[in-house]
């Protein structure tokens, strides 16, 4: 129910000579004149009488009026208050459109930047209730592609990066994505160092969520070297980026991008170091040691593959045999399977995928069960990792070696003739 001051004064603004100036100074006096229970009723009374079916004032001074209300509802800093009003008015405005559908001009056309102002507070009251599907729902309806209204690069951006960080939140990367798509094809135009930011940060956020973590790496270190954003927050960037790269498939990709990681100065501050730094250095990892980086990764870090596994066991796994084949030249399936803590038909599979896809440089004897390392790193080409059997290569190795230690024993007695020529004419027996 309505509070009766406010009653009466919407009675005298009917007989006002100039009713939208007395809109006004009634929304100004809000505040003062009603009550926390009867302000919803008091505004939503107000609104009535601007839109009703023989409002008192003529379109310019509705458009103030409403110019008004948005300005003083944000005075109030209710959420709830904010959501309820901006719907209330929004659907006035809509009912009055609908009654003027035979007019020469149309009243939804007429408020436009109205309508946008007060999607946006509808916006702000369901962030702020952290209702984010809605608040996105909000934005998308604010009308940003009408002849009758100027919109700019910039301001088509500000909506845009809004809606795709509104449905981040809710891990909705298929609607988010589709307007990241639309900021595109503007963001070159926006030179708003913020906003360039923003639109950075959620194509990263994507990338992270749809598991494209080499992308998402390099564009959360990107980032992290920003001047723009604060030193706690490069570090939350780099912490990220780091994450992301150790997720990652393994492979020479992947080795280059922790390298530039593990170069970086501020990285060993980060509590992923440790496990950069053994990733970096291709060096065998403890399950204890995973289980601790797990607890830091997001939900969609730790979600399951197709294959039922993790995305941080299946890198894991695919670490330690680029481990495991700097250590060996050759094991059999078992007990690599042992290694990675995997069945030997498992270890045979991942093996062979990242021998196929160029991540790894090898072979396998299907009929000996084993796994032939070979030296070098892998291009990352798909196919070039497969390692060609050539008859009697081991044998020819084996030469070679002999032949080196010849060579060296010769090298040695040289040296001692022109050294020591009495004592090897009386000890060296030919």
């Amino acid at each position: 129910m309505a509070n009766p001051k406010v009653t009466e004064a919407l009675a005298q603004v009917q007989s006002s000579a100039d009713p939208a100036s007395a809109f006004e100074s009634l929304l100004a006096n809000m505040k003062s004149i009603s009550t926390p229970q009867t302000v919803s009723s008091d505004l939503r009374k107000i609104i009535d009488a601007v839109f009703g079916s023989s409002p008192q004032i003529n379109v310019v001074g509705q458009r103030s009026v409403l110019n008004c209300l948005v300005e003083k509802l944000r005075e109030f800093n209710n959420a709830d208050l904010w959501v309820e009003i901006a719907e209330y008015a929004l659907a006035a405005i809509s009912t009055a459109a609908g009654g003027a559908q035979g007019s020469s001009t149309s009243t939804a056309g007429t408020f436009l930047d109205q309508v946008a102002a007060l999607r946006e507070l509808l916006a702000d009251g369901h962030e702020a209730n952290e209702d984010h599907v809605s608040a996105a729902r909000a934005l998308a309806e604010i009308p940003l592609d009408s002849s009758s209204r100027r919109v700019t690069p910039e301001d088509r951006v500000r909506v845009w990066v809004r809606i795709v960080r509104n449905y981040l939140e809710v891990d909705d990367t298929t609607s988010a994505e589709t307007y990241l798509n639309k900021l595109k094809n503007v963001i070159y135009q926006v030179s708003d160092p913020a906003l360039n930011l923003h639109f950075r940060l959620s194509q990263a956020r994507i990338q992270d969520a749809k598991r494209e973590f080499l992308s998402a790496s390099q564009a959360y270190h990107d980032i992290s070297l920003s001047p723009a954003i604060t030193e706690d927050e490069r570090l939350h960037t780099l912490s990220m980026a780091v994450k992301c790269a150790i997720l990652a498939p393994a492979g020479p990709l992947r080795s280059r991008a922790l390298g530039k990681l593990f170069k970086d100065e501020r990285s060993p501050n980060l509590p992923e170091f440790s496990m950069l730094e053994k990733m970096f250095f291709d060096r065998l990892l403890a399950p204890d040691e995973v289980q601790k980086f797990a607890e830091g990764l997001a939900p969609h870090q730790l979600a399951l593959t197709a294959d039922g596994t993790t995305v941080l066991a299946r890198a894991v796994v695919e670490h330690n045999l680029l481990g495991v084949s700097r250590l060996y030249s050759n094991i059999g399936f078992d007990a690599l399977g042992l290694l990675l803590g995997l069945d030997a038909e498992k270890a045979e599979d991942t093996t062979a995928k990242m021998i196929e896809q160029g991540r790894l440089v090898g072979r396998i004897d299907q009929i000996e069960r084993i796994i032939w390392f070979e030296g070098g790193e892998a291009s990352g080409e798909k196919g070039s990792g497969r390692a060609e059997v050539t008859v009697g290569k081991e044998m020819r190795r084996w030469d070679a070696n002999v032949q080196s230690l010849a060579e060296e024993v010769e090298n040695v007695t040289n040296a001692l003739q022109r050294e020591f020529p009495e004592f090897v004419a009386a000890n060296l027996v030919v």
